[in-house]
């Protein structure tokens, strides 16, 4: 008889009172269901024993953008015990949003974005702007300015000012107000291919501070997206620097002005994938874990 293949779903220690993982519950359901043994292991744990899984797939190591340095060389050590999903390469490519850069230039629609390393002067256009981390999840440090007036430039010089003493790199982006109708939506592939999407509302309200609790993920909804939305998607996932399809991607996309569907973020890290309202994804994912193994 084969031996049960040992999936560790790598998560974090929420603080009291912090989020935990929804997802992580369907998750470790569908691996029993597949054929694996699942266990839920925090990514700092001192005695995690890495080496005994066949493959550590992160889905919810949350608190990472706080810890990035710590948490890339986890991930560089864990990827030399065991097969890392997804590949430490990918993970550090995609911690830094300078990525969309790299999109950019393989002729993916994104949000135009200025990056404004520590000691570089920020400029800010005319009209209504978010400022945010390259490095960054759940909006933290992020805001929205509604004009490129006196008070507005003002505020976000103090943000940017904040984000450099700490050694991050700011992001200066138009507001894509498409945002307030048709949403920002999260198309969730498996392998490559495209397995569902939500929408959700704009998670940045018009003068609310860059340092204030926000709510990551407003009015959550099932979505149905058209074949713009589906081919931008497919167009990021070809851009990403891996051999093969990510086995897991969430693509977040709002429209701009004229009408076209564009990367707002390519979440390859610790997405969360909405299992609650598409569960059947949660065995898709699982069955894909284990032919990693197989």
């Amino acid at each position: 008889m084969s031996r049960t293949p040992r999936i560790a779903l790598v998560t974090y220690r929420p603080r009291p009172g912090g989020v935990t993982d929804p997802d992580l519950p369907a998750m470790l359901d569908a691996l029993t269901a597949a054929g694996a043994a699942g266990q839920a292991v925090a990514w700092d744990d001192p005695g995690a024993d890495w080496a005994s899984f066949d493959l550590a797939v992160v889905r919810s190591t949350w608190d990472y953008t706080q810890r990035v340095t710590e948490f890339l060389a986890w991930a560089d050590r864990c990827a030399t015990l065991t097969r890392l999903v997804n590949p430490a390469p990918v993970l550090r490519w995609n911690s830094d949003k300078r990525y969309l850069d790299d999109l950019a230039r393989a002729d993916v629609p994104v949000v135009p974005t200025r990056f404004v390393p520590p000691g570089a002067e920020p400029g800010f256009p005319d009209g209504p702007f978010v400022v945010k981390p390259t490095w960054g999840a759940g909006a933290r440090y992020a805001a929205r300015y509604e004009d490129g007036g006196a008070g507005a430039v003002r505020r976000a010089r103090e943000q940017v000012s904040r984000m450099h003493a700490e050694g991050l790199t700011a992001m200066v982006q138009p507001y894509m107000r498409a945002i307030e109708t048709t949403g920002e939506r999260a198309l969730v592939h498996i392998g490559g291919t495209f397995h569902h999407a939500i929408r959700k509302g704009a998670v940045l309200e018009a003068g609310a501070a860059f340092d204030a609790a926000k709510t990551a993920h407003p009015g959550v909804r099932g979505w149905t997206p058209g074949p713009a939305e589906l081919a931008v998607a497919r167009r990021a996932l070809a851009a990403v620097p891996l051999s093969g399809a990510p086995v897991y991607a969430r693509v977040d996309l709002v429209d701009g002005d004229d009408g076209v569907p564009r990367v707002m973020e390519l979440e390859l890290i610790e997405p969360n994938l909405f299992l609650g309202l598409h569960p059947e994804t949660a065995s898709a994912l699982a069955k894909s874990l284990t032919g990693c193994v197989a």
